[in-house]
């Protein structure tokens, strides 16, 4: 399991800076459920775009780690992001009933691109959606990852992926007002904003930019957040500053390996109640009713 970087350990600090009041007067045992894409879920949680999670999480032949990981969300009733994976891996993904979001990368071979949307579309994906924050590696050339050569696509690009689909088209990997414009001007319907686990060191953490990114896109685009997410709290946080819903990734990986599906269910459902638990001890009854005036940041 990759270390964390520069980047998730200052956004885990960031986290960490927003402390809770309690308000217990009046308060009731919160819902914590949410619609998305026309679905309604458990929480406003979902599994991040994992890969190759047979290989990250050493597992034995035979155990799909992939698979795995859309059943417990299917069990938990939460969504299902996926990144890299074999059209065939897709089809594994959503036959077992998960609500699975399928991100592509932005591959050179642009055919590449528009095969996987036809895919995803084909079994059933809930939504699909490119990744746009892998097209470099640190010589400052075209990433290659998997044998693939990657390149940086532009925002008519976006707009002509999002218009050919009839499902939902999600942007991965926004960390800036500029992206996100850009983005709700392209006609997407959702963005994840991420900075891909430190990409770039020193990015700055997705929580920072949440507020901003929300004025300036609207209330009504679907706003995921992700990286260094751990707990209900850091989910209540990212709500409490705009967020629709947020990605968990390195939580559910031990879980995965040790459980499998029923593993990553066990850390989703645990994840949702600890949000649960902390809208209800701050007053909030639903996720509409989360104040962010309950959250104070700690700069000592």
């Amino acid at each position: 399991m990759e270390r964390m970087t520069v980047s998730d350990q200052i956004t885990r600090d960031y986290l960490d800076r927003w402390l809770f009041e309690v308000r217990h007067i009046d308060s009731v045992a919160a819902d914590p459920s949410v619609r998305l894409f026309g679905r309604k879920f458990a929480g406003p949680a979902a599994t991040a775009a994992l890969s190759h999670l047979s290989k990250f999480c050493g597992l034995e032949e035979g155990r799909d780690g992939m698979v795995m990981m859309a059943e417990g969300a299917k069990m938990a009733n939460l969504p299902c992001f996926t990144g890299m994976g074999s059209e065939d891996e897709l089809a594994r993904m959503t036959d077992t009933g998960a609500s699975v979001i399928k991100i592509i990368k932005t591959y050179r071979d642009r055919e590449m691109i528009w095969r996987r949307i036809r895919n995803a579309e084909a079994h059933g994906a809930m939504a699909v959606g490119i990744d746009i924050d892998h097209a470099f590696n640190r010589e400052s050339v075209y990433d290659i990852v998997d044998g693939e050569t990657m390149a940086p696509i532009t925002a008519e690009e976006i707009a002509q992926l999002a218009a050919s689909t009839s499902l939902p088209f999600i942007v991965k990997g926004v960390l800036s007002v500029q992206d996100a414009v850009k983005c709700v001007n392209a006609g997407v319907s959702g963005i994840v904003i991420s900075h891909h686990n430190g990409r770039l060191n020193c990015s700055v953490p997705p929580l920072m930019m949440l507020p901003e990114i929300r004025k300036a896109v609207g209330d009504e685009l679907p706003v995921f957040v992700d990286c260094s997410l751990q707990n209900g709290q850091d989910i209540f946080r990212c709500i409490a500053f705009g967020a629709n819903a947020c990605c968990i990734g390195r939580p559910i990986m031990g879980p995965l390996k040790e459980k499998g599906a029923e593993g990553v269910c066990e850390t989703l459902t645990g994840i949702v109640r600890d949000l649960c638990y902390t809208m209800s001890m701050t007053g909030a009854g639903d996720l509409k009713h989360i104040d962010p005036s309950v959250l104070h940041f700690r700069n000592w």
